[in-house]
């Protein structure tokens, strides 16, 4: 008989990647992509059936392994909206982290109790892309949609369900929505009556489960359409940066900055946090602690649009970017192309200043760079405001942007430290599998995760780029920064 396996799902924006590891020792055997209906923000939206059949497309590219699969557990992108009826039917598309279309929905909720209120009931303030605002503004603008819906669900809990016939969330993910509160515990009805007055009663929400708390098996048509063993257990799955942190065995002071068509910083923490500010999002994480996260809606979506208008693959474009130094491009990007979640700006746009006659390519593609990571360190800032210390252990950088020279090495200039880049590992698919393992097992999270070890990664280093010179100054640095700093005030 071969060896058990473990399934991680990552259902992200893009794509569904399947991952099938050794139950042991966490050992990669089999992978498969699909990807998922292309989406173009500020209105971005995706049918379920899309994600559900994208896992089935996954899955069967890992091929004869999937006989050996004993356990399977998903992790998917936060603040997605799923409304169900009441023969659980998909009642229209769900509007994604990335939809902004409740901006002012969102700002009237703000209003309703202020900043500090929200903060401290839920561990955030809510923005347009959290779920309380696409629910608020679906119930202005499609109240039939309202009237029809039974339950409402996650990215993460749809798919579940459909494994297992149980509508189920986690800690971790619900407190994405709005209306958990990772201090507390529970759900706060009262936040979810701001949003729909008057109809909702906790049988519109799905049960939470705890860190290794299983849904049960996977129903024997959900094997039949996936071809996997009728006998699968399911974990109770999580958000995306939930299972990045679980992936990543991430530690009391370790940091992450996450580079994918978002970006993320966020670290652990055994207190749960309230920014009254909205910066940070005070969620909890997978294994019972919590996970303070800074999101920004532009990340490497930025640099592949600035790419493309210059005609370059991203090899050439790193190398453009890679042949000048910190603080000499002259030019300023603000990476606003998709709106901004951090800052609270979902109606922004990018601004390039700085443009003179002798402009070359190798400065826009710097500025794009450096644009990206300004935004995200910023974020990192307040980050570091809201915990009890310093974060003193190590940095790490995960996503699709940790693969390119270019973000790593420029992260380390401007930060002045060192970066181990996680390149070879899907961490949200990986920590999905660990998830799998710990419930199949009946162990903690902490003692898969501590049995497979770290992910490998590179290390980058400040002053270590490709171009002429002696290195990154503190000055050069601050140059970039505040000339950032100002466009961003300004804009």
């Amino acid at each position: 008989m071969n060896a058990p396996l473990v399934a991680g799902v990552d259902s992200s924006t893009q794509s569904t990647k399947v991952e099938l590891r050794h139950v042991d020792d966490g050992r990669l055997v089999a992978v498969g992509r699909a990807l998922h209906p292309r989406i173009t923000p500020p209105r971005s939206e995706q049918h379920p059936d899309a994600w559900w059949k994208a896992l089935g497309m996954a899955l069967a590219q890992c091929g004869d392994a999937r006989d050996s699969v004993v356990a399977i557990s998903v992790a998917a992108q936060q603040h997605g909206l799923v409304c169900l009826d009441d023969n659980d039917e998909v009642l229209r598309a769900a509007p994604l982290w990335n939809d902004t279309s409740g901006a002012a929905q969102a700002d009237r909720l703000v209003a309703r109790l202020g900043r500090r209120t929200w903060a401290d009931a839920c561990g955030s303030v809510p923005l347009a892309s959290f779920t309380i605002a696409k629910l608020a503004h679906i119930a202005t603008s499609e109240p039939d949609v309202i009237d029809a819906t039974a339950h409402v669900l996650l990215p993460h809990d749809e798919i579940t369900r459909r494994l297992t016939g149980r509508h189920t969330t986690d800690r971790g993910d619900a407190s994405g929505t709005g209306w958990w509160s990772p201090a507390e515990g529970r759900y706060r009805m009262d936040l979810l009556d701001l949003a729909v007055p008057d109809t909702v009663d906790e049988s519109w929400l799905p049960e939470v489960l705890g860190p290794t708390e299983s849904p049960g098996t996977i129903t024997p048509d959900a094997a039949a359409a996936l071809g996997i063993p009728g006998t699968v257990v399911v974990g109770p799955g999580t958000g995306d940066n939930m299972a990045a942190a679980l992936g990543l065995g991430l530690c009391a002071g370790d940091v992450v900055v996450s580079l994918g068509t978002s970006g993320t910083v966020f670290t652990t923490s055994d207190h749960p946090t309230a920014d009254p500010s909205g910066a940070v999002a005070g969620f909890a994480d997978a294994t019972g602690r919590y996970l303070p996260l800074v999101c920004t809606l532009n990340a490497t979506g930025v640099t592949d649009a600035i790419a493309r208008l210059m005609g370059v693959d991203l090899d050439e474009f790193d190398h453009l970017v890679l042949s000048i130094s910190t603080g000499t491009s002259g030019l300023t990007l603000l990476p606003y192309l998709s709106g901004e979640r951090t800052p609270d700006r979902p109606n922004a746009t990018g601004v390039l200043a700085g443009l003179r006659p002798e402009v070359e390519r190798a400065q826009v593609a710097r500025a794009a760079v450096e644009g990206v990571l300004c935004g995200l360190l910023d974020g990192y800032d307040a980050l570091v405001q809201q915990l009890d210390q310093p974060p003193a252990g190590d940095h790490l950088l995960v996503g699709g942007g940790a693969r390119s020279p270019a973000y790593r090495q420029v992260l380390a200039d401007l930060t002045g430290r060192e970066w181990h880049a996680v390149t070879d590992e899907e961490t949200v698919a990986r920590g999905a599998a660990a998830q799998a393992a710990a419930v199949l097992h009946g162990s903690t999270v902490d003692e898969i995760v501590a049995q497979w070890g770290r992910p490998s990664s590179t290390l980058a280093l400040p002053g270590d780029g490709a171009f002429d010179g002696a290195g990154t100054s503190a000055d050069a640095t601050a140059t970039v920064r505040d000339a950032y700093a100002r466009l961003r005030d300004r804009s």
